[in-house]
């Protein structure tokens, strides 16, 4: 996924009149996390697949991604039109089921996404649509550098562990320069599902837009950690 251009923190354009169904505590059970990694850019500035680049903990970054976020133990959800990623993920998911250990390894569901393919804020409501009520960490596979550490933090963020909690807005990784909307949490509760929905439906496609009309709560964090990488380091070759 492409990083934001934009440098303004959407938070600092909410508008309080739009956003009465995230101000209220959030009845009924608590929401499960899901990891969910988009995984569905065409990479161009990179000049070929960022997904299957080798990272330097050995795979390829798709495979790093997932791993990593398989320390969490919850499930994980990996959206992807390229069957190559698809591919590897259902590859990972066995690996990890045949590997010793004393608890099993969470369930890797591999996502097709289907056309059209219009950036990550449609990409979002296919996620919530097919994960309702359940608290969606949302990640991009282009963080090579992403660690554990960060997404405790982000997770603590909001006391949020594997047991589940019903938190009423958004918890979104923030560099210290700017919002990193594609590293946050995302409850797929009834309101703000409906809400995204209804955007979609009226053709809104921009992340930030959308974030605007939301009750976000930005989340620090190491900027080394949550890098994103979109064209070559000094010596890669494309």
């Amino acid at each position: 996924m492409e990083r934001s251009k934009e440098r303004r923190d959407p938070t600092e354009r909410r508008r309080p009149s739009r956003q009465p169904l995230l101000q209220e505590a959030a009845p009924g059970p608590p929401l499960p996390l899901r990891a969910c990694l988009l995984s569905g850019g065409e990479s161009r500035r990179m000049g070929r697949d960022k997904a299957l680049l080798p990272h330097p903990d050995g795979g390829t970054w798709l495979e790093r991604s997932l791993c990593l976020l398989a320390q969490l133990e919850a499930p994980i959800t990996l959206l992807s039109h390229h069957q190559a990623h698809l591919e590897l993920a259902e590859q990972l998911a066995h690996r990890l089921a045949a590997a010793p250990g004393r608890l099993p390894p969470p369930a890797i569901t591999a996502l097709a996404e289907p056309p059209p393919r219009e950036g990550p804020l449609l990409a979002l409501h296919r996620l919530m649509r097919h994960h309702p009520n359940e608290l969606l960490l949302l990640c991009p596979v282009d963080m090579p550098d992403l660690s554990l550490a960060a997404l405790q933090a982000l997770l603590a963020a909001t006391g949020k562990t594997p047991t589940g909690q019903r938190p009423t807005q958004l918890h979104l990784a923030h560099d210290g320069e700017r919002l990193q909307p594609l590293l946050g949490l995302y409850p797929s509760s009834t309101p703000i599902r409906t809400h995204l929905a209804a955007a979609v439906e009226r053709g809104e496609r921009r992340l930030q837009s959308w974030l605007a009309t939301q009750a976000i709560q930005t989340v620090a964090l190491d900027p080394r950690a949550i890098r994103n990488v979109n064209r070559p380091t000094p010596g890669q070759q494309p």
